[in-house]
């Protein structure tokens, strides 16, 4: 059953490619299988034809009869009317890891990013895993120190697509030891929710901003709009950082999170 009020997808990285497969056949039913089709955007990455191939055989696999490859590896390529051309056939389209800063690089500015932007607002589904999570928000994690205490000005932050706006994404989380770096972001943007979400497994936003939580891990809130007192700033930057009256949820799969009033929906 096609689930068209859900356009946004993001995986924290790492999803189950060989068993169940949940997630991924989740993100099968957002389309049809049978004359749509889902376009998988390897800009991320650094190894696009293995990462492409390995994808469409997935999703073939799964019953999908169209998939095609958005093979970017450069701003020339962003240029391209024919690949401009297949964002415009796309109902469902796939970022897929490798490294966030290479896709708003290369399509930043360019007619392909218009199309993206526009095939977002009129209803196509945006799916992205570990980077292609990231680049969703409006502002990105783009590097930070993993499996450490967070310090107060370590953390080097970009612009996204601003597919989602309010949160920033981080993923991989538990796995890398992730919370620190996320606790930086949220002080030193304390209005936006930091989202951070395990390996295998996702959020999935609805067109009335709730989320609900599909995988074999948990994703976390961070919350700082309420914070009292933080030593966020650019002096001393390798300190430790002080951050009072932060709040955190952690939601399982099925759980769901309401973007609008930040609570969880019980």
């Amino acid at each position: 059953m096609i689930t068209m009020q859900e356009g946004l997808i993001i995986i924290g990285g790492a999803e189950d490619k060989k068993g169940d497969k949940k997630i991924l056949n989740d993100v099968c039913q957002h389309i049809d299988k049978e004359s749509q089709l889902l376009v998988i955007a390897t800009v991320a990455t650094e190894k696009p034809i293995e990462v492409g191939n390995e994808y469409s055989g997935i999703f073939h696999n799964m019953g999908i009869k169209n998939v095609g490859v958005l093979d970017v590896e450069n701003r020339e390529d962003a240029l391209k009317i024919e690949n401009v051309e297949l964002i415009e056939k796309a109902s469902l389209i796939f970022f897929t890891g490798g490294d966030q800063l290479r896709i708003t690089s290369i399509l930043g500015g360019t007619p392909l990013y218009t199309s993206i932007k526009r095939k977002y607002t009129e209803g196509c589904v945006f799916v992205g895993t570990s980077a292609g999570a990231s680049v969703m928000s409006d502002t990105m994690i783009v590097k930070g120190m993993d499996d450490e205490s967070p310090r107060k000005c370590t953390l080097k932050m970009a612009p996204g697509l601003g597919l989602i706006n309010g949160v920033i994404i981080d993923q991989h989380f538990a796995q890398r030891g992730r919370v620190g770096r996320l606790l930086v972001g949220v002080a030193e943007n304390p209005q936006v929710l930091g989202i951070g979400i395990d390996e295998d497994t996702s959020i999935i936003v609805n067109k009335e901003n709730v989320f609900r939580v599909l995988g074999s891990g948990a994703v976390y809130i961070i919350d700082g709009s309420n914070i009292s007192d933080t030593n966020v700033s650019e002096q001393y930057q390798d300190n430790i950082l002080s951050i009072f009256d932060v709040k955190m949820h952690v939601l399982k799969t099925g759980d769901k999170y309401d973007l609008n009033t930040k609570r969880p929906i019980v």
